[in-house]
């Protein structure tokens, strides 16, 4: 499971799990409000394969790194040589949502592109056969996003509760 920018990483890492393991099912992330993929409708283009104008479906997004407002070349080469199984469209809302809890459940502090992967990977894992190994990709840190709506309402200092935690942690003064 991936999302997309410019499409290398769903391009290189679809190639190599289609060498390796055949029977691996890629999926593409996209947000729900700007289906480029999804809505099935062609990316205008120049003679040199560059875009002319911005994809129709497009709109504005709160996943940073995902969706420009055109199709890259990269990801159309995925698109027209079937290097994904199947898209699933997710809401910035739920990709912020799963970002934070990501970080305060397990401690992995991705961005919203991360958090957006991740809801449609446990989508995918509540419908997957027992047994079935699923590869969630989250490429992106949440140091990024300090100042976007995914940190609204997280204070700038530690309260007392927390900053007794750090104190019980040895090697983690603050």
């Amino acid at each position: 499971m991936t999302g997309y920018g410019t499409g290398g990483t769903v391009a290189g890492v679809a190639k190599v799990l289609r060498r390796e393991r055949p029977g691996t099912r890629i999926i593409l992330c996209e947000p729900a409000n700007a289906q480029l993929v999804g809505s099935g409708r062609i990316q205008e283009r120049a003679d040199d394969g560059a875009p002319t104008a911005s994809h129709p479906a497009w709109e504005p997004h709160p996943i940073q790194g995902w969706t420009p407002d055109f199709i890259p070349n990269v990801l159309q080469t995925a698109i027209d040589t079937h290097l994904y199984d199947e898209v699933i469209p997710v809401a910035g809302a739920e990709g912020m949502k799963w970002a934070k809890a990501l970080a305060q459940n397990e401690g992995i502090f991705t961005g919203i592109s991360g958090g957006s992967t991740f809801a449609v990977a446990r989508k995918v894992a509540e419908a997957a056969p027992a047994g079935s190994i699923i590869l969630c990709m989250l490429p992106d840190t949440g140091e990024r996003y300090m100042t976007t709506p995914l940190f609204d309402g997280i204070e700038a200092e530690m309260n007392a509760e927390e900053m007794a935690l750090s104190k019980s942690t040895p090697g983690f003064q603050f």
